[in-house]
């Protein structure tokens, strides 16, 4: 019997190269490289994601990535990074990762309240720490995904965050991931947040490329949270170089009578696939999924879940909305599993889409497996225009037309933003989008002139 060898692209014999000249300098004790082995074994013989596997059906990541960029080093804390801080605008403890690698030096060390550790990943990976290996993992959901099997391999740092038994964290803490030049580079980071029984905490991932090069980036984050814990995460995606590719993965692992939220706005980006795996390993939790993705020119929004239902009486929501114009496209995949014994779930999974002119593609894709008989649990989807009438409504008291559509795209997007629950940030989310919406009116404004 023949043996069939798939070719390698370009971009994965560059990958495998880099692992082989750059696996003994990852951090990591004896375990963590022969979890880092693994991976990047599990990764060599899938090869980069690609359109002939449905959950990569429509980010083809094999087409998009012609070339490996070489691996970040230690980023510098240049100017323009420290203005980038300066002018974020958002409160708590600040976390900043420079080309994925921890930067204490720009962090608010001296401001971690009591009950919660930090420290970067790469110290993690080194220690002694029994579960550690189990922890990284995550869901077994997302055990056969080759873009997180090359971040598993090839992940140089990220923070490390444990938040006490019952702590209430007053503050956000930010985690701020900054690219540090011109130069474009491959970064791979993972963060990890273990929040123990009864504690509250609201977790902020900011992701921004350099402007003036074009970056692949592949980081991820873990969530292990215990029973009777609420935690909020928001990840905003933003001010990125139009060429660069970033995958961001989010696992969790919810415990019981717990809640878990997470929302995500995508804007000014390049191509982003963002995928979560996310598991109900306790009772009577709730976790729910939310994002609003703001395209315009060529760029690419790849929303993709997995919520794995496998204990009884748990409530999932899933909603996201997509604005879509010029020649981008919106991606949303949605699976609820549930599990033969999870009985008395509860699971409903939204996507609306708006496409503001012909050029712009929205593909919906939600999918429920359920093998269990005492369940509520709905999908829906929709892609649209802007309501005439509204337009209409508004346009007849006076309104120009670009700032009517403003108010009516402000509107839609903002069913999805009032899910994020700390005020300041719910704000700060909102202003970002709308100058999303300023910048559109202002383009509008000028093409008709």
């Amino acid at each position: 019997m023949a043996i069939v060898t798939p070719l390698k692209t370009a971009a994965e014999q560059q990958l495998v190269q880099q692992y082989a000249d750059s696996k003994a300098a990852l951090p990591g004790s004896p375990a963590m490289r022969e979890l880092r082995e693994q991976a990047f074994a599990g990764f060599e013989a899938r090869g980069l994601p690609h359109r002939r596997l449905e959950s990569w059906r429509y980010t083809d990541l094999r087409a998009l990535l012609r070339e490996a960029r070489p691996l970040a080093g230690a980023g510098a804390a240049t100017a323009a990074v420290k203005a980038r801080l300066e002018a974020l605008g958002l409160e708590g403890l600040r976390l900043v990762l420079i080309d994925g690698v921890f930067a204490p030096e720009l962090s608010s060390l001296d401001a971690i309240p009591e009950g919660v550790s930090v420290q970067s990943l790469a110290e993690a990976l080194a220690s002694p720490r029994e579960g550690l290996a189990r922890v990284l993992s995550g869901p077994s959901v997302a055990a056969d995904d080759a873009g997180l099997m090359l971040n598993t391999a090839l992940m140089r740092d990220g923070v490390f965050i444990e938040i006490a038994e019952g702590r209430n964290l007053e503050q956000p803490i930010l985690i701020v991931s900054l690219a540090s030049g011109e130069e474009e580079r491959a970064v791979f980071h993972r963060s990890v947040v273990l929040a123990a029984q009864g504690s509250r905490a609201t977790i902020v991932e900011v992701s921004e490329a350099a402007a003036d090069a074009a970056q692949q980036i592949n980081g991820a984050i873990v969530f292990e949270t215990g029973d009777e814990s609420e935690i909020q995460h928001v990840r905003i995606v933003t001010r990125q170089q139009a060429a660069t590719v970033e995958v961001q993965s989010l696992l969790a692992t919810v415990g019981a009578q717990a809640k878990f939220d997470s929302f995500a706005l995508v804007a000014n980006a390049g191509t982003v696939r963002q995928q979560h795996f996310i598991r109900f390993a306790g009772e009577h939790s709730e976790i729910g999924l939310r994002g609003v993705n703001l395209l315009g020119g060529a760029q690419h929004s790849d929303v993709t879940l997995v919520v794995d239902h496998e204990v009884p009486h748990g409530t999932s929501r899933e909603l996201f909305k997509t604005i879509a114009g010029g020649q981008s496209t919106g991606v949303f995949q949605g699976k609820v599993i549930v599990r033969p014994h999870a009985q008395k779930t509860d699971g409903g999974m939204k996507s609306n889409a708006l496409l503001l002119n012909d050029g712009a593609t929205m593909y919906n894709k939600p999918e429920l497996e359920i093998f269990a008989d005492d369940v509520v649990c709905g999908h829906g989807a929709t892609v649209a225009q802007i309501d005439g009438e509204q337009l209409f409504y508004l346009m007849a008291r006076g309104l120009p037309r670009p700032q009517a559509e403003a108010l009516v795209l402000q509107a839609f997007a903002g069913e999805a933003v009032e899910f994020v629950a700390d005020e300041n940030l719910r704000n700060w989310v909102m202003r970002e989008v709308e100058a999303w919406l300023q910048a559109r009116e202002a383009a509008s404004e000028v093409s008709t002139v």
